[in-house]
């Protein structure tokens, strides 16, 4: 009777949404983010190494790889010092550069929004930021361990509300990017590497944004290709911990993401029916604990409202994950819980 009860309200919001009369706020409708790096204009005018620049929006991560490593040292500082921003934000650079450019990019912003950023001491040792994207709301990218060395790596993929000025705010830690990919770092420890991915334009609130998959598509060609640039780089493939709205990106990435497992918590649901529908070779995780709001969301699709199928429901068909410990939405991640013990396990391959 109760998913009978939701099924009714979808389609009922579906009808009036369509109908132009929905009570949605409208002001917190976001544009995704999309193209290349920001100062990809100078870079392709740049001709100082008398060649041309590969171009960041046609070349892909593996070309990009073999350029940079086809350079001596001294040309790739040069080009670190020119362009922090493309050299920071494009993927299949190798790593230490894109620290070292983000680092720059960090300490000459004069943004007061990125100022904790900074401050934190990003390329000094303390901080690793992979990617920093300062344009719209802010996206970074941060690495906890040695993604070169790491025999296993997770990337945890964010939900809504999250940009550079939220990704590690100290209210409701293990809510963020940053506090979510610590917490499993520091379960995991020497060996793995955990890359905290805020690297797409997350929904604002509960409207329409998070209603629908239009900034998930675009979150998913960025997520697809950033595990590209870490294949390029020889990183093993990751686990992907995909929370809230980010599971929806992963659901519309599976069928191309590099991954050995794709896990989804407090999830809305993946715009898939079931396993077979997301067409990936990852094995399929899903956790959900039973205090966590994201059960009262109908789990539907209904004309382009809804994201399917709870993932944690026996006729999906993924591996469930324990949360009886968990608590709420943002605390599947919480020392001490079963969930961030299994998530461990999933990263180093132990799960079965």
């Amino acid at each position: 009777m109760r998913r009978y009860a939701r099924t009714l309200v979808a389609v009922a919001l579906a009808t009036t949404v369509v109908a132009g009369t929905a009570g949605w706020v409208s002001g917190n409708a976001q544009r995704a983010l999309t193209g290349p790096p920001p100062g990809t204009a100078a870079w392709r005018s740049d001709h100082a190494l008398g060649r041309e620049l590969p171009d960041p929006e046609s070349t892909t991560p593996a070309e990009v790889h073999r350029f940079f490593r086809g350079l001596t040292a001294a040309q790739q500082q040069a080009l670190v010092v020119r362009h922090p921003l493309v050299v920071g934000n494009l993927d299949g650079v190798p790593v230490e550069l894109r620290y070292q450019a983000n680092a720059r990019s960090l300490h000459a912003s004069h943004d007061p929004r990125y100022a904790h950023l900074a401050r934190a001491g990003a390329g000094n040792g303390h901080r690793q930021i992979l990617a920093f994207d300062p344009r719209g709301r802010g996206q970074v990218v941060e690495v906890f361990g040695d993604l070169i060395t790491a025999r296993h790596v997770a990337v945890v993929v964010p939900g809504s509300d999250i940009d550079a000025g939220t990704f590690d705010r100290t209210n409701d830690v293990y809510g963020t990017p940053a506090g979510m990919a610590k917490a499993l770092y520091a379960r995991t420890g020497r060996g793995s590497a955990v890359v905290a991915w805020a690297g797409y334009t997350t929904p604002v609130g509960v409207g329409i944004d998070a209603a629908t998959g239009s900034l998930a598509e675009t979150g998913a060609d960025r997520l697809t290709r950033f595990a590209d640039g870490l294949a390029a780089e020889g990183v093993p493939a990751p686990a992907v911990f995909c929370h809230s709205y980010g599971s929806v990106v992963c659901g519309l990435a599976a069928p191309r993401l590099r991954a050995t497992d794709l896990v989804v918590l407090g999830s809305p649901g993946m715009r898939a029916d079931n396993v077979a529908d997301l067409h990936t070779t990852a094995r399929v995780w899903a956790a959900k604990d039973a205090t966590d709001w994201i059960d009262d969301v109908p789990n539907v699709e209904v004309a382009g409202l809804g994201h399917g199928p709870d993932p944690t429901g026996p006729e999906f068909g993924a591996r469930r994950v324990p949360a009886r410990r968990a608590h709420g939405h943002t605390g599947y991640f919480a020392p001490g819980t079963d969930s961030l013990r299994a998530f461990a396990s999933i990263t180093e391959g132990e799960a079965r």
